[in-house]
């Protein structure tokens, strides 16, 4: 499976960016799709994940209210809407993809099998 990121850019803080991540190869196999971030000097940290059914999905504290995420399998997408961003909430954002579904293990980055390149997302005060 690969994947690709991308709708990275400069934001105002207050403004929103939306995230998009394709996916191509063998993406049959009912992949969760999830969001990490990582920060210059900072670990990578979870984000936002869904599962393949989109009826699960799961967001990390600091961006409940305010980020979205969203997939098309008929597309091979997951989206991921990011509003009202903070400057705490640069980073290089990347999508990643596993199969199953589990919310012990979702926030956990390791667990991962495929990951994109990430794009940058700059938020200025």
């Amino acid at each position: 499976v690969q994947l690709q990121a991308s709708g990275g850019g400069l934001v105002q803080a207050g403004g929103y960016l939306r995230l998009s991540c394709a996916a191509s190869g063998r993406t049959n196999n009912r992949l969760t799709m999830s969001w990490f971030r990582q920060a210059p000097g900072k670990e990578r940290e979870f984000v936002a994940a869904m599962s393949w059914s989109g009826e699960s999905t799961y967001l990390t504290d600091s961006v409940k209210g305010r980020f979205t995420i969203s997939r098309d399998n008929t597309k091979n997408m997951v989206y991921l809407q990011l509003n009202s961003l903070k400057p705490e909430d640069a980073a290089v954002y990347y999508c990643a993809a596993t199969p199953g579904y589990g919310y012990e293990w979702v926030r956990i980055a390791r667990v991962y099998n495929y990951w994109g390149q990430g794009t940058q997302v700059t938020v200025s005060s």
